[in-house]
């Protein structure tokens, strides 16, 4: 029912999808640029149902309690434990470390901005967690000018982390977000 709900808003909204996702590939961090508008959830949550791809998202774990769990995890939230067992606190990183190591398969979706509002500086978290967890990095993106959802390279998160994310905004640099000023490169 989503698939063919999803492929009907891409319709209206008059949106494309493409996919260059890497065969066998279980686990990835997804970076979602540029993130200038709440739309993007719509078109982005439609377009991973279509390609197939069970995107999910984190939040703290104290919001999947109660009718908000249902809503929340229909479009993809998964809850983030902060604490270890010895009851000190674990960084985000950590945390999403663990939850692919706690997991045979898992995509997660990141903005890497961290905010819609214009960003020069990338937080390095997706990096980290990427680079911690030892998988790819896949560039999801929304191209409002052209009207097309899509994933496109992969990236490894290995070695130059400044050099390698300025290769990754090189992906992303031709692609307009809803509103371009606020674009991140």
């Amino acid at each position: 029912m989503a698939y063919y709900l999803a492929k009907f808003i891409l319709w209206l909204g008059g949106w494309k999808v493409s996919a260059e996702i890497p065969e066998n590939t279980n686990k990835a961090v997804m970076i979602a640029a540029p993130h200038t508008s709440n739309w993007d959830l719509v078109w982005a949550r439609a377009a991973f149902y279509i390609l197939k791809i069970p995107v999910r998202y984190t939040v703290k774990k104290e919001l999947l309690k109660g009718p908000l769990k249902w809503i929340l995890n229909a479009f993809g939230a998964i809850g983030i434990d902060r604490t270890h067992k010895n009851g000190k606190k674990q960084s985000m990183t950590e945390a999403m470390i663990k939850l692919f190591d706690d997991r045979e398969k898992l995509v997660i979706l990141v903005t890497p901005e961290g905010t819609r509002s214009y960003q020069p500086n990338w937080k390095t978290g997706f990096y980290r967690v990427a680079e911690g967890a030892n998988v790819p990095i896949l560039c999801g993106y929304l191209d409002y000018k052209n009207k097309i959802a899509g994933v496109g390279p992969s990236f490894e998160a290995k070695g130059d982390m400044d050099a390698n994310i300025e290769k990754i905004k090189d992906f992303y640099r031709p692609i307009q977000g809803k509103y371009p000023e606020q674009g991140v490169i």
